[in-house]
């Protein structure tokens, strides 16, 4: 059964509650405390940011990860505790375990995300007051209000949801996302929560996690950039009552593409929404002797100031994209690269073919998104990103912004 789109965000999976409250974190009256809460325990799965600076929060979760037991996730934005030292760290559990004693379950099965502001002591004693709150508006329909409630300099929340058959059963991944800016793969570069009511064993869902995060946020770049704070969680309770997916079983595969569906569905939505942008590119990469040197071409054009600029100016300059392929590192031969723009071929054996080419690829390059295909030999390699184009707009708000 392919993955079909519904409605429900976070709490689209049966057993799943959210909400979203104004705490205090930021400026009233907007939304800075969510909460999603499973009504029967479960395996969790995460994966999360390699930058070094890791936040607080990403450092209390990854230590309960290895028990893999998830009830609950809490998020506020606003304020990244991050670089906060043994305080970040204390406030962090502590908004684990005032939580656990409102919702009456394990310290141990709370899970903790920050976003914003890095650097500033968290102001614990208003999310804790806020905890009663957040607490009774919990709710079947909370879900866009808990998405709202993470943003920070989005611009719209990020919800997805999808349903696909597991033995006889309907099993479904519902999730929320918040990302904007600091935009780059390796990890997941954004916070991402999921959900699942499948019935799915620990090891099983922690390494789907990590497969449709490699296939979906770590395809997606907008400045280079990423925080210590990045995390994706996926949170599982069983309800669905389908046959245990693991390892060796037939449902391992449907559910595989089910959460492939839901993370690259939010992971294009945080693309859309890159601070400034106004083009969301798929570039292609094929032809190469790996998918690993393809990865390497397709970041390296993905990630070029001088390419990102060209897609906003709506210019077919392609020398821009063949420099970038040249400087990936990745053995090539020059009279082999192609380059399309859609459907349209601007480069043949690493020589442009012309002007009026040039400006059908200009007409192209005017719509909100399109592809890129770059061909570099007969080789099987193959690979895939999302960029934006870098504007003015992306200068001003982050110039801005305190970090």
């Amino acid at each position: 059964m392919v993955p079909k789109k519904i409605k429900g965000g976070v709490t689209a999976a049966k057993g799943f509650l959210a909400s979203g409250i104004h705490a205090g974190v930021k400026p009233a009256p907007n939304l800075d405390l969510a909460l999603v809460f499973s009504q029967a325990e479960g395996p969790i799965a995460g994966v999360f940011t390699k930058n070094q600076l890791a936040a607080a929060p990403v450092r209390v979760d990854r230590g309960k990860l290895q028990k893999g037991r998830g009830r609950a996730i809490i998020i506020n934005s606003g304020n990244a505790n991050a670089c906060t030292g043994k305080q970040g760290l204390k406030d962090a559990k502590a908004m684990a375990t005032s939580v656990a004693q409102q919702l009456r379950v394990s310290p141990a099965t709370v899970y903790v995300g920050s976003t914003g502001i890095i650097g500033r002591p968290l102001p614990i004693r208003a999310i804790t007051q806020a905890l009663p709150h957040l607490v009774r508006r919990l709710r079947r329909s909370g879900h866009t209000e808990a998405a709202q409630a993470i943003m920070t300099t989005d611009t719209k929340p990020k919800e997805a949801a999808f349903q696909a058959r597991i033995g006889k059963q309907i099993v479904t991944v519902g999730g929320m996302a918040k990302g904007s800016g600091m935009i780059h793969p390796d990890m997941a570069t954004m916070l991402a929560f999921l959900t699942t009511d499948a019935a799915i064993d620990s090891e099983s869902l922690q390494q789907a996690l990590m497969k449709a995060v490699d296939r979906s946020f770590n395809c997606i770049s907008v400045d280079g950039e990423t925080s210590p704070n990045d995390m994706v969680l996926c949170l599982a309770n069983g309800l669905a009552g389908n046959p245990i997916v693991k390892r060796g079983t037939t449902g391992l595969e449907s559910f595989q593409r089910l959460l492939n569906e839901a993370c690259l569905s939010l992971a294009l939505q945080i693309g859309r929404d890159g601070e400034g942008c106004t083009k969301l590119v798929e570039i292609k990469v094929k032809g190469t002797k790996t998918n690993k040197e393809a990865k390497r071409v397709a970041h390296t054009i993905a990630t070029s100031v001088l390419v990102k600029t060209a897609l906003f100016g709506e210019d077919p300059n392609w020398g821009r994209v063949l420099a970038a392929i040249g400087r990936s590192a990745v053995p090539l031969s020059p009279n082999a690269i192609g380059l399309w723009f859609n459907n349209i071929p601007v480069v043949r054996a690493g020589v442009g073919i012309g002007p009026h080419v040039e400006k059908q690829a200009q007409r192209i390059m005017q719509r909100q998104h399109f592809t890129m295909t770059v061909a570099l030999g007969k080789g099987p390699g193959v690979y895939r990103i999302w960029t934006t184009d870098l504007s003015y707009e992306y200068i001003k708000i982050n110039a801005s912004y305190p970090s």
